[in-house]
Formats: structure tokens, C-alpha cells, sequence
């Protein structure tokens, strides 16, 4: 498939047209969102992002509109792991609820302009190298390996980025509403705590990113599609945070599904730099034939069925420990 300047033009335009729009009401009128406004949010974002794998299919092709969803699904599955995290942040800062769908936005906003700079980076990379679908692949199989291996509370530890805007900017030591920036009592400009908070959700949603842009590289190495899956995906994850609130800690099997699907791009990634090699040690710089392709038909089913089943069976879990937790106050 080919993009051409203008079909990336408006797409870029669009988008970020509809994420300064989320922006202005989000600031008008700063509030906690109700369950049904939740709701209604991301069914909306959802539908937008099947409507878009539509006109895929029929500006481009089946194939495009699949490794599109498949990418979005990945995505958009791992994000959720996000929020545990974000979770955390919200309640170390001592965020108020009516202010803390701000401070999402704009940290999800910084995330999608790093991870902007990292899919043109990879998607150059991939183009020149494609042993680096090893390294992709590889770091995958590790990832889904450490989530089989221990299970523990998400935790969040200041990273240098955070540390270096505490040390270095000019803060006052309290908040102002939901105000980025306020005076002292010497009437100078000082930002808000809050500026670390946005440099908090922001740069600790792209160290989640490590995981998820390689894994979306293993279903396309199209940047088109990586990037729309990418921003669509992100865009109902502030909605997403206040309508499962509570039912986080309820999602117990979320995060081996994940690890099933990270295992599975892994292999696939590695599977395909084997059909693609070119490194010379191996095979002597040949195309190993052997290895097996897989389409992407198969790939969004697995991920699709992993991702139910996971929903399921958590759903049927925490369902028991509710009727064992009754019975035992009996």
C-alpha cells in the first residue's frame, strides 16, 4: 500500500483536530465523568476506529484494514495494563478526581508525540535492518516470559525525566485548581506540580511503550497504519480510566492474556526475520525457507480469542471470590 502526502495531511489534521476538541472540553469544564459519559466516550472512540478500518478496506485493501485492527486491538489491550500505573500516579500526586482527566489527556498527548518520533525511528530501522525483527521478536519472548514467571502489584518509581523537572524548573509547592502555571507570594511565574505530573503519566506511558510499538510491528511494518492504531487506541484511554476505575484490580488473568499475546507476535516476528534473513552467520546469509508464515487472519484471531477469553475467565473469577466472600460472612 501506498500513502500519499495528502491522505497523510488530512489524516494528521484530523486527528489532531479531534484531540484539541477532547482538549477544550476536557479544560471548560474540569469534572469527575460519570459512568453513562464514560460510556458513551468510549463507544464513540471505538466506533471511530472500526469506521476508519472501513475506509482501509475500501481506500486500500482486506489486508491493510486487518493488520490495522489487529494493531489497534494490540494496542489498545495493552494500554489497559496502563492505567494500573496511572492509578498509582494519580493517587501519589493527590490528584483531584475533577482534575485528573486533564493531567490524562495531556500526559497521553506527550506519549503520542514521543511515540511518534519512536515509530518513525523503528519504521526506518526495519526498512535497513531487518535483523531487527530479532531484537523485537526476542525482547517480546522475554517480556511474555517474565509475566509467566512472578506475578506482583504494579508499582511506579520517579524516573530521571521526573526527577530532573522536580531539581530544575520553578515550582511552588502546592496546587492551583488545575492551573499549570501560578505566581508566588513574590507575584513571580511559577509552574505547579502539576507540570510533574503531566512529565509523569506522559513519559511513563512510552516506557510502556517498549512493549507494545514492537508488538505492533510484528502484525505491520506500515508507519500509516502503526501510527492511526497507535493514536486511536490512546485516545479512549482517559475515558477507559474512569469507566473501569475500580474493576482493575478485578481484571486478575489481564495481564497473562497479554503475555500470551506478546508471546505469540514474538514468535511471529522472529519466524519472519527467519523468512527474511540476511545475517550472514546464519544460514549462510540465505532466507531460512522453512520458516512458517503467518497471516494476519490467524494473528487478530488469536489475539482476539486471548483477549476474551482472559475478559471471560476474569469475569467468572472474581464472580466466585464474591459468592466464597458471602458465604463465609454466613
Amino acid at each position: 500500500m501506498e500513502v500519499t502526502g495528502w491522505l497523510w495531511t488530512v489524516t494528521l489534521v484530523g486527528l489532531g483536530a479531534l484531540v484539541l476538541l477532547d482538549l477544550v472540553l476536557v479544560s471548560r469544564r474540569p469534572h469527575e465523568p460519570s459512568l453513562r459519559e464514560c460510556t458513551l466516550w468510549v463507544t464513540g472512540y471505538v466506533v471511530l476506529a472500526m469506521l476508519f478500518a472501513l475506509f482501509l478496506w475500501w481506500h486500500f485493501d482486506g489486508a491493510a484494514a486487518g493488520q490495522y485492527v489487529a494493531g489497534w486491538l494490540t494496542e489498545y489491550s495493552l494500554s489497559v495494563d496502563n492505567l494500573f500505573v496511572f492509578v498509582i500516579i494519580m493517587s501519589r500526586f493527590r490528584i483531584e478526581r475533577r482534575h485528573q482527566q486533564k493531567v490524562l489527556l495531556v500526559g497521553i498527548i506527550l506519549s503520542l508525540l514521543l511515540r511518534g518520533a519512536f515509530i518513525a525511528l523503528g519504521t526506518a530501522a526495519i526498512s535497513r535492518f531487518t535483523w531487527v525483527f530479532y531484537i523485537f521478536g526476542g525482547f517480546l519472548v522475554y517480556t511474555a516470559v517474565k509475566v509467566f514467571g512472578y506475578e506482583q502489584e504494579p508499582e511506579y518509581s520517579e524516573n530521571l525525566l521526573v526527577r530532573w523537572a522536580r531539581r530544575v524548573l520553578p515550582m511552588t509547592g502546592q496546587y492551583d485548581a488545575g492551573r499549570l502555571l501560578t505566581r508566588d507570594a513574590r507575584g513571580r511565574r511559577r509552574f505547579t506540580p502539576l507540570i510533574v505530573v503531566f512529565i509523569a503519566i506522559g513519559t511513563t506511558d512510552v516506557i510502556f511503550a517498549l512493549d507494545s510499538l514492537p508488538a505492533i510491528f510484528g502484525l505491520t511494518d506500515h508507519p500509516y497504519l502503526i501510527f492511526t492504531a497507535t493514536v486511536f487506541a490512546m485516545m479512549g484511554l482517559r475515558q477507559l480510566y474512569f469507566l473501569l476505575g475500580g474493576l482493575l484490580d478485578r481484571l486478575v488473568y489481564l495481564s497473562i492474556g497479554l503475555g500470551v499475546v506478546l508471546g505469540f507476535i514474538g514468535v511471529k516476528l522472529i519466524l519472519q526475520a527467519l523468512a527474511e534473513n540476511n545475517l550472514p552467520f546464519l544460514n549462510g546469509g540465505r532466507p531460512i525457507g522453512w520458516a512458517p508464515h503467518i497471516g494476519i487472519g490467524f494473528s487478530l484471531s488469536v489475539i482476539a480469542g486471548t483477549l476474551a477469553l482472559t475478559a471471560i475467565a476474569s469475569v467468572v473469577r472474581a464472580w466466585l471470590d464474591d459468592r466464597a466472600e458471602v458465604t463465609h460472612r454466613r
